[in-house]
């Protein structure tokens, strides 16, 4: 029904989102925000988290996290339970790119990729899931993406290991914590209309319509598309889901055709 406001099916729930301050992780924030979490909207800019924690309302945090320091995630973690309370939702949304032929990519675009994309998480899940397993509840939800996990894309070789690696960390997390409470899963987005991706339509490197060609779905996915699949891992009614990675892609992992996607098979009209 239009104008319905959202469930409220995460009230009381405290939530992390890291790489909150603008695209998917402020389109997950505001999600949960919404669900009726408190949020702690973090990224490597504390003025554009704070302003996004701000336009939230009440109750709502914004701090500077950089995944790549493991002091810094401590440290937010140590002041987040100090101001909101022990967090019992993390959303591993923090993501960089190095695109470029694989053998001229330097070790340093391979390490700084990883080292966020991957490494990062794990730093994230290693200090936000150990106060969960201390109250033995929690929900944790990696953004992984359909590159590396299922599809291949060519010039994307440290960003496709890097999320790849991270369907596994979901698995071996999600069973080693499953009897202490704590739920772990991965979300594959597919192509995502995000203000990167818009410069990069714009500047030519990305052919949006070639693009929406492939897709089953006709379009590409908007921010809050990924958002809402987010707060659907997180309810409380999904306690028995964990270890699973969910394509959020309109479908566009699964299709195999040799012809676009756009032309549409099925019964003759009359």
């Amino acid at each position: 029904m239009s104008g319905t406001r959202p469930a409220r099916t995460l009230e009381g729930e405290i939530a992390v989102v890291t790489g909150a301050s603008k695209g998917i992780g402020e389109a997950i924030a505001r999600a949960l925000a919404e669900a009726g979490a408190r949020v702690a909207v973090t990224s490597r800019s504390a003025e554009a988290t704070a302003a996004v924690a701000a336009s939230l309302g009440d109750g709502h945090l914004g701090l500077s996290l950089d995944v790549g320091s493991t002091a810094s995630v401590d440290e937010a973690a140590a002041l987040i339970a100090e101001r909101l309370g022990t967090p019992t939702i993390l959303v591993n949304n923090a993501g960089v790119n190095r695109i470029g032929a694989a053998e001229l990519l330097t070790d340093e675009d391979w390490e700084f990729v990883i080292g966020v994309n991957l490494t990062g998480v794990f730093r994230c899940c290693r200090a936000f899931g150990t106060q969960m397993l201390a109250v033995r509840r929690g929900a944790i939800i990696n953004v992984g993406s359909i590159i590396g996990a299922s599809v291949a894309f060519p010039g994307r070789a440290p960003y496709g290991a890097a999320k790849a690696g991270l369907v596994g960390l979901t698995r071996i997390l999600a069973v080693e914590w499953a009897d202490r409470g704590v739920r772990v899963n991965a979300l594959l987005p597919g192509p995502v209309r995000t203000p990167m991706v818009l410069d990069a339509i714009e500047r030519g490197i990305v052919d949006e319509g070639a693009v929406i060609e492939r897709s089953p779905s006709g379009r590409m996915a908007e921010p809050e598309d990924v958002a809402g699949a987010v707060v659907a891992l997180c309810d409380p009614r999904g306690a028995f889901v964990t270890g699973q990675a969910l394509a959020v892609d309109g479908g566009y992992s699964g299709y195999g055709a040799a012809h676009p996607a756009s032309r549409r098979y099925g019964p003759a009209s009359s």
